[in-house]
């Protein structure tokens, strides 16, 4: 009798042991996780703390090794300080183009835009030396050179004295320089040497004529002058061995 009422309160003593442990053990995985997720939290913050002092000493040490460097450190850090930022920017600009390749993109434009409106249309490949001369000629309209006619009493002046009803015409200099750009133009575009357009010798001939009449009707003869090789300047500027007034 004895032994079974023991073994009924040690039985009564473990279900309220396990009745008791119970909640206790179901709170303690959370109570786990929340400490872990707090330590985690704490880690990083100060690790970032760290690096940030890291940082902070790092920048000052640069500092004080650039002021107590020897001056020709001191110009080699701010040269390649320099180069690194105009390469940044080089980067992000695209490259603007010269002078002469905007005004050589426009001159190809508008003599496009000049083959489109003949009618017909005369297609690029089809072009030929007629018409690069009908283009010239078309050209004066727009001139700003005023070119005395035989008739006119002042010609061959270089300055008149009063106003004429003589034409404006596109100066020699100009239209020799354009052909020189839109023959450029033409190989750059897919165009050969053999077929170039503005390569024929019939060009050649135009230019030289209106050079000559040019020169009696306003009084002003070209001049020919020599190519100078006295230094290296002079001949990255000079672009042909023949310059004309």
């Amino acid at each position: 009798m004895h032994t079974v009422v023991s073994i009924y309160r040690d039985e009564q003593d473990s279900s309220k042991k396990s009745v008791w442990q119970s909640p206790f053990t179901s709170v303690l995985p959370l109570f786990e996780s929340n400490v872990a997720a707090n330590l985690s939290a704490a880690a990083e913050s100060n690790s970032q703390r760290i690096l940030a002092t890291l940082a902070l000493l790092n920048t000052s040490m640069e500092i004080r090794l650039q002021r107590t460097a020897p001056p020709a450190a001191q110009k080699e850090v701010k040269e390649r300080g320099k180069d690194i930022a105009e390469g940044s920017s080089e980067n992000q600009q695209p490259a603007t183009p010269s002078r002469y390749e905007s005004q050589k993109r426009r001159d190809w434009n508008t003599f496009g835009q000049y083959l489109k409106n003949q009618r017909p249309p005369v297609p690029l490949s089809q072009c030929n030396s007629n018409h690069v001369l009908d283009f010239l000629r078309y050209l004066d309209q727009f001139g700003k050179t005023k070119v005395h006619l035989q008739g006119c009493m002042f010609y061959g002046q270089p300055e008149p004295p009063a106003p004429c009803t003589c034409p404006l015409r596109q100066a020699w200099g100009s239209l020799d320089a354009l052909i020189g750009r839109l023959r450029a133009a033409y190989e750059e575009n897919g165009g050969t040497p053999e077929t170039n357009p503005f390569a024929n010798a019939s060009i050649r001939v135009y230019l030289r004529e209106v050079r000559d009449y040019q020169a009696k009707a306003r009084g002003i003869p070209h001049k020919k002058k020599k190519k100078q090789q006295i230094s290296s300047k002079g001949n990255d500027e000079s672009s042909s061995a023949m310059q004309f007034s």
